[in-house]
């Protein structure tokens, strides 16, 4: 398993690394002595997952407040997705940068989302599920988001988002004052 750093701070891209043979493929996911040597999440309270009928689907940008943020570890397990992180933490070097990177089970990545980024993905196909590990309790008092085609951003979407929840669409823009 590779960790890989990326362009946000205490956000990694993870890669898995298979064992093949005439059988198919072992792959580690995730690994709790690899995590811990990168001072990274090793205890999540929740699993989910989202099932994403069509392609062009658009879900966040999400995140969760303090005292219970989030840190996320996000895998494509159907279909194809791109997937994109924003820092919020107004005391981060990459604050109000962007990172996005395709997921697919084929290319065995995961996205570690640290605490203090908004969160979503956009589906480049239809019939799309993405499995989430997540580090804390959903808190719809702490949940808040920002509008995924925000300036402040600059976000590149690959295709033009078809389907929005009217709640998504409707997030104001970020200002410094959301900042976590």
């Amino acid at each position: 398993m590779k960790i890989i750093p990326t362009s946000i701070r205490d956000a990694f891209i993870i890669e898995s690394e298979p064992i093949s043979d005439d059988r198919g493929f072992f792959a580690s996911l995730s690994n709790s002595n690899e995590f811990k040597k990168q001072n990274l999440e090793t205890e999540y309270d929740r699993m989910a997952v989202s099932q994403n009928n069509k392609k062009g689907t658009l879900r966040g940008l999400h995140y969760q407040l303090p005292p219970k943020q989030e840190v996320k570890l996000i895998r494509c397990i159907k279909g194809k997705i791109y997937d994109v992180i924003v820092d919020i933490r107004k005391s981060s070097p990459s604050y109000k940068k962007y990172f996005a990177v395709e997921l697919t089970p084929e290319n065995l990545k995961s996205l570690y989302a640290p605490k203090g980024v908004a969160h979503a993905f956009l589906t480049l196909s239809d019939n799309t599920q993405v499995l989430y590990q997540i580090s804390s309790d959903y808190q719809p008092d702490l949940y808040r988001g920002v509008r995924f085609n925000d300036p402040a951003f600059g976000i590149f979407w690959p295709i033009a988002p078809t389907i929005i929840h009217p709640r998504d669409a409707s997030y104001p823009d970020f200002t410094d004052k959301d900042a976590v």
